[in-house]
């Protein structure tokens, strides 16, 4: 007899998971997180401080709320955006972009060339341009691009003199040939000329460079491509063996049962990227209000509960019990939002994703 009571005394005590069972969930928590954010593995932060081109931060800004979530889903074309740096770091106008962070079957829909144009020098003499022509090419030949054939216009323009500020140029050809064939990116050249393509000696105007000048003026490439990613969410079920979101205390059987009773509703919930050791990498946000639905769809179901016509003729077929094992509707999600992070990836580039039905933007029973 008395083992009989010590036996259940050992089943009714609670069993406290193994600080490995916990570290254990948490890493497969974390995996399937990223997952829903494309990746395999989170990007290291970068070695080093690094300032955030201020045409991303602004891009984020217009996109999204400070919580990331899209104020208006039409005006990105695509679902990222990517920023990368001059890697020649030289004097010369001569420019290369490293694309390896560009996956195979992302869309490539178009590609700008940022160059921050200087205040023209200071000429001598009673000649003065007020415009000059600034031309851009694809190089084909890395060591001859002014022979025949050694480089493909891209782009032409007057340009003033009287001003400073970004120039923007497309580029999304060579960008396409680039992204097909690794090799074949042999660069960019800008030339300066005179209006009728006359040289200009020294050229009066001047574009930042890779040294010499502030992290916000460095040349960039700007690309927008969409993924073919849509409508990633979460996975609707626990994992393995579990009854609750990892990190989170079980509710008491009179706490569930209060939560049945209340009528089904959004309620928050936070996802905080410094907690799961996200900040390093993540510029903005810092975190998100995902929201969560949670509460009762009772008999007969009203307009507050914004019900489906599935979920009305279900909720009557379960109340009068017309049909046996049919469960009365649940509260879940009935409109979603996408949420946008700017981000480091794995080579320090900067990146603006938007993610599709992220946040939980009303709930109702279906």
């Amino acid at each position: 007899m008395l083992g009989a009571v010590l036996l259940l005394l050992a089943l009714a005590r609670p069993v406290c998971p193994s600080p490995a069972s916990v570290a254990s969930r948490r890493a497969e928590a974390l995996k399937k997180l990223l997952e829903v954010f494309g990746m395999e593995d989170p990007p290291p932060p970068p070695a080093h401080f690094k300032q955030p081109p201020q045409y991303m931060v602004d891009l984020f800004n217009t996109v999204a709320n400070a919580d990331g979530v899209t104020k208006n889903p039409d005006i990105l074309e695509g679902n990222t955006v990517r920023s990368f740096l001059d890697k020649t770091h030289s004097e010369e106008m001569r420019f290369l972009f490293v694309l390896s962070s560009v996956a195979k079957n992302e869309k490539i829909l178009t590609a700008e060339l940022h160059l921050f144009r200087l205040w023209p020098r200071v000429t001598d003499g009673p000649k003065r341009h007020h415009f000059c022509q600034v031309s851009v090419y694809q190089v084909l030949e890395k060591d001859n691009p002014d022979t025949p054939g050694g480089k493909k216009l891209l782009a032409a323009r007057l340009v003033s003199l009287q001003t400073s500020g970004w120039e923007v140029f497309a580029i999304t050809p060579a960008v396409r040939d680039w992204t097909e064939d690794e090799s074949s990116n042999q660069g960019l050249l800008v030339t300066v000329q005179g209006l009728g393509g006359s040289p200009l000696d020294p050229p009066p105007l001047q574009f930042a460079s890779g040294r010499g000048h502030h992290e916000s003026k460095k040349p960039m490439l700007v690309l927008f491509t969409d993924d073919g990613r849509r409508g990633a969410s979460l996975p609707t079920a626990g994992f393995p063996g579990e009854s609750h979101v990892p990190g989170t205390v079980p509710l008491s059987r009179s706490a569930r049962s209060l939560d049945r009773l209340q009528p089904c509703q959004r309620h928050p919930l936070s996802v905080d990227f410094e907690e799961i050791g996200w900040s390093g990498w993540i510029i903005s946000p810092r975190g998100y209000n995902a929201f969560h639905c949670k509460g009762s769809c009772p008999f007969p179901l009203g307009e507050n509960m914004r019900p489906t016509n599935h979920a009305t003729v279900q909720s009557i077929i379960n109340a009068l019990k017309l049909s046996e094992g049919v469960s009365s509707p649940c509260c879940v999600p009935d409109k979603l939002y996408s949420i946008n992070l700017l981000y480091f990836d794995d080579d320090e580039n900067v990146v603006l994703k938007q993610y599709d039905d992220m946040v939980a933007g009303s709930c109702g029973c279906h």
